[in-house]
């Protein structure tokens, strides 16, 4: 099982040309093969970030005879009929499993979306690149047939208030620090796999995915009166180790697998294509309440950088008791390797690093075996510009394209943050309802049950 699950990425040996490119944007190296020369994934090395996926440029040629038929190569990708080309890299989908339990009319189903989907989605209908668009996107979902639009955004809000609450705690208290953040999957599967000597740095919070998955089959089925069981929670991202990550075995807090099923921001496109819904032309619905509100600090998880803003808006009122004076902390926004910040708040000088890519975390973790680490809280994103950027989001064909799409979506998801009404996770009024009524307090017993999980060595 645990094998299987590690290989939802794969290289089309009889598409693949050998060039090379997929191995260069593999941050574990885990491509392997001669130059000029069908390459393969190392299943044992892949944290299933799908970087591969994003830059392959060989596919099925229709003035080439292959072996495989391109019905036989859809089947074996889980995709559905498409007109674009199949390349050689590429992740096995779930269009089929969420189409089949949509058309049961008896089905309760609840959807969550990545805050990186809605700065990308509309590419795959035409729009310019990083329109911004969560109306549209909730309107196709209801239309799709889902019976609740909730966010991920309200469980990022929820895993600030937890992590912030958990660094707050180890510093204060005593822990393992630095203490790493636990939100990209791929880099959590990087830690068991390569320095599971350091999982204890890890932050036991679980992804914003799997704390809505949680929340849904426990909190939203209470509030629609509806068994957790009967609940299908599907969640759509722009990751392909989002997979992986839901299918892991100790996400079943709720009493049941907590995510049923990951679609990716691709996926989710072809969903709505197949049922003929136009989707440029739907209106701007508002996601269901009350795990659909969220505030501006959740919405930047999908940047680089993104968490680490989050936390120290709401960190900082923690330790002082006072406003944070300007709620844009832009010293820690940019794609740059390694960028290290130091906020002072008055009793203690928090030190914080941000890392884009897992090749520019290695120097930094050698460090922290030697003692030779001085700051408290990382943040880590594997893919180069955060979550905007995903193995599973539209696929950009030109380098050009790419990175006018990663700035764009990026000045999107800053663009959302300055709209909404609350900027900081602990002043989402849900957030503080879902508490009083439900949770409790932050790193409380219930929370604790229903938020945090525990990782392991993969070795």
């Amino acid at each position: 099982m645990a094998k299987k699950l590690q290989e939802n990425i794969k290289i089309d040996a009889e598409l693949c040309t050998g060039c090379g490119r997929c191995s260069e944007v593999c941050p574990v190296d885990a491509i392997e093969g001669e130059e000029g020369k069908p390459q393969s994934v190392n299943v044992a090395k892949c944290v299933m970030c799908g970087q591969c996926v994003q830059i392959c440029s060989a596919y099925d040629s229709p003035f080439e005879q292959y072996a495989t038929s391109r019905s036989q190569r859809l089947k074996e990708r889980n995709m559905p009929i498409v007109k674009e080309p199949l390349f050689a890299a590429y992740y096995h989908g779930d269009f089929f499993k969420v189409k089949k339990r949509l058309a049961d009319k008896k089905q309760f189903s609840m959807v969550q979306c990545a805050p990186a989907v809605r700065v990308s989605l509309a590419e795959e209908f035409g729009m310019p690149l990083g329109s911004l668009v969560p109306g549209k996107m909730v309107a196709a979902l209801k239309r799709l047939g889902f019976t609740r639009v909730y966010d991920t955004n309200f469980a990022a809000d929820l895993t600030i208030m937890e992590e912030g609450s958990e660094l707050v705690k180890r510093i204060t208290e005593g822990g393992s620090l630095p203490m790493f953040t636990s939100c990209c999957p791929a880099w959590v599967k990087f830690v068991e796999n390569e320095y599971p000597e350091l999982i204890d740095h890890l932050s036991s919070c679980k992804s914003p995915q799997q704390m809505a998955g949680s929340m849904f089959k426990t909190y939203g089925a209470s509030v629609d009166g509806v068994d957790a069981r009967e609940v299908y929670s599907v969640a759509i991202m722009p990751c392909t180790c989002k997979k992986f990550e839901a299918n892991r075995p100790e996400m079943k807090s709720s009493g049941y697998q907590d995510v049923d099923a990951v679609l990716t921001t691709r996926e989710l496109a072809y969903l709505i294509k197949e049922a003929a819904i136009d989707f440029n032309a739907l209106p701007e619905e508002s996601f269901d309440k009350p795990l659909g509100m969220y505030s501006g600090a959740g919405t930047i998880f999908g940047v680089t950088g993104g968490v680490m803003e989050a936390a120290i808006r709401t960190a900082y009122e923690l330790i002082t008791k006072e406003p944070i004076e300007n709620v844009n902390v832009t010293s820690v926004r940019g794609e740059q390797g390694v960028r290290k910040v130091t906020l002072d708040t008055g009793a203690l000088k928090l030190k914080t690093v941000v890392v884009s890519g897992l090749k520019n975390v290695i120097p930094i973790l050698e460090d922290i075996q030697r003692g030779k680490a001085d700051f408290h809280f990382m943040e880590v994103m594997t893919c180069p510009a955060g979550c905007i950027s995903g193995g599973g989001q539209p696929k950009m064909l030109l380098p050009v394209d790419g990175r006018k799409a990663y700035e764009n979506r990026k000045s999107s998801t800053y663009q959302h943050d300055e709209e909404q009404r609350y900027r900081k996770s602990h002043e989402n009024p849900e957030i503080q309802d879902i508490y009083q009524k439900f949770l409790g307090e932050p790193l409380g017993h219930k929370s604790h049950k229903l938020l945090h999980t525990h990782y392991k060595p993969s070795r």
